[in-house]
């Protein structure tokens, strides 16, 4: 059964009001939940960049569901001190956490001032910090000299119960490269052939068997202009194709691109309606794809109505039964 989770987007809400977010979701029956982790917003509407992981201590400790977090090793965070922070909520947690390790975006990683490679030099620093990773989580003594550099580190503070490392990808590219490394995929939601193939090729790439959770983006306001309205301008970005979403280094930059989107050439990135029974009806065909969890992210800004609009309506369509459900390690 595909548990529904509740993703907290640190780029456009306040930590604090992410944590209230986050005790509504579970009591409106949200299975699970996940976050971003930025260090810039995507764009100045968004406005925030709160720090993820003290918020993923705090938002734990007051809830009781699991957790994942998307995040980028080798340049903001060295893959040892991120092997560090997943062992130690791992620790406190168990059971409870999961991480998705992805290639990066310019815009949060670029502050560091190294040079940004292309892709697929990208990819080969992922795959090399997450075989760091996963070493120093099984108790190893890692010395590593390559794209970075590891010196005898060794962790001495583990969870008993290992801490899945997902990729995240959103390509059929990258979800084949990763596949091999990866203990399951996270990729994002769009055009149905475009996640379908993102999938297969995960899974015909050594990914078989392992799970496959999405983050479905979606705009639900009270009538149809308000939540085209809000979507566009708080998920315009969603629109920009290409490279450049991960190539662009800063909000300003993304913000000159927003008079290029209109709410059609963003409805493949976001599901934007005032209808729940569409929202529903969207949801349930992600869920055919053999999916373990959907994260949904709903980009308008009224947080609180969408979590009770959702657990009144759309959760108890598809879920029943399900609301205590934990994902497999």
């Amino acid at each position: 059964m595909t548990l529904l989770g509740y993703h907290a987007a640190h780029e456009q809400f306040p930590p604090g009001h992410l944590l209230d977010c986050v005790v509504a979701a579970e009591r409106a029956g949200f299975a699970l939940a996940n976050c971003s982790d930025h260090f810039h917003p995507w764009s100045a509407a968004q406005g925030q960049s709160g720090q993820s992981w003290p918020w993923l201590g705090a938002a734990m400790q007051t809830t009781s569901l699991p957790f994942g977090v998307v995040s980028a090793p080798g340049y903001r965070y060295h893959p040892a001190i991120l092997a560090q922070a997943v062992a130690t909520l791992g620790e406190m947690f168990p059971g409870r956490f999961c991480i998705a390790l992805g290639s990066g975006e310019a815009i949060n990683e670029g502050i560091t001032g190294q040079a940004w490679p292309d892709k697929p030099e990208r990819n080969a620093r992922l795959a090399e910090c997450a075989a760091i990773i996963r070493a120093l989580l099984a108790g190893e003594t890692v010395t590593h000299r390559g794209r970075v550099e590891v010196v005898e580190a060794r962790l001495y503070t583990r969870p008993a119960q290992p801490v899945p490392l997902f990729a995240a990808a959103v390509t059929p590219e990258s979800a084949a490269e990763v596949a091999a490394w990866a203990d399951g995929l996270l990729t994002t939601t769009g055009p149905i052939d475009r996640i379908a193939a993102t999938i297969a090729a995960f899974r015909d790439n050594g990914g078989a068997g392992k799970p496959v959770q999405l983050q479905h983006c979606l705009s639900w306001a009270a009538t149809q202009e308000v939540a085209e309205r809000e979507a566009l301008d708080q998920w315009f970005t969603g629109a920009i194709g290409g490279d450049a979403a991960w190539q662009l280094r800063s909000p300003q930059q993304f913000d000159a691109l927003r008079p290029i989107v209109s709410a059609d050439s963003l409805k493949d990135a976001v599901v934007m309606s005032a209808d729940l029974h569409r929202h529903a009806a969207a949801i349930a065909e992600l869920m055919r794809l053999d999916v373990e969890a959907i994260y949904l992210h709903c980009v308008a800004r009224d947080q609180h109505a969408f979590i009770q609009a959702f657990g009144e309506t759309v959760l108890p369509q598809l879920t029943t039964g399900a609301s205590h459900a934990r994902p497999t390690p």
